[in-house]
């Protein structure tokens, strides 16, 4: 079966809790379902991850290179997005597409959220739509 990957970076497990006002209200448990769901919906499985550790993801990254089950690859990489080269450096080894998301607009967020060091190793990034952005991520991962 084609299989998805959705990596969360860190903080993102308090999703519902940490500023609401901002990412919103659904828990990541919430999201991962919904998005599994949707996956499902469409013919193809979604499996999530999330670690608050650099390291964790970029072996998560590198495992999709062992599983040749994996045609994509969705990343919220959260404040890794903004500072670490070695999770870029993952993107870019591995062969198969990755897509940057982020729940928030970063471009309308605090100066040094408005880089992202891992965007040029993307096929493409989506940010500011919440839970949509995902699914936007997901539909693009199959055209």
């Amino acid at each position: 079966m084609r299989t998805i990957i959705i990596i969360n970076g860190p903080n993102l497990n308090l999703l519902g809790i940490r500023k609401p006002e901002v990412y919103g209200i659904l828990t990541l448990r919430a999201l991962s379902q919904e998005l599994i769901i949707y996956g499902k919906d469409k013919g193809y499985k979604v499996e999530c991850f999330q670690s608050n550790h650099e390291g964790k993801i970029i072996d998560k990254l590198h495992s999709t290179l062992k599983k040749k089950k994996y045609i994509g690859c969705i990343i919220n990489a959260g404040a890794f997005t903004h500072y670490s080269y070695a999770i870029r450096d993952a993107i870019e080894a591995i062969t198969i597409p990755c897509i940057e998301v982020h729940l928030s607009d970063i471009e309308k967020r605090e100066e040094f959220r408005k880089l992202s060091v891992i965007t040029e190793v993307c096929k493409s990034q989506f940010k500011g739509m919440g839970i949509d952005g995902y699914k936007r991520a997901l539909d693009l991962l199959l055209e």
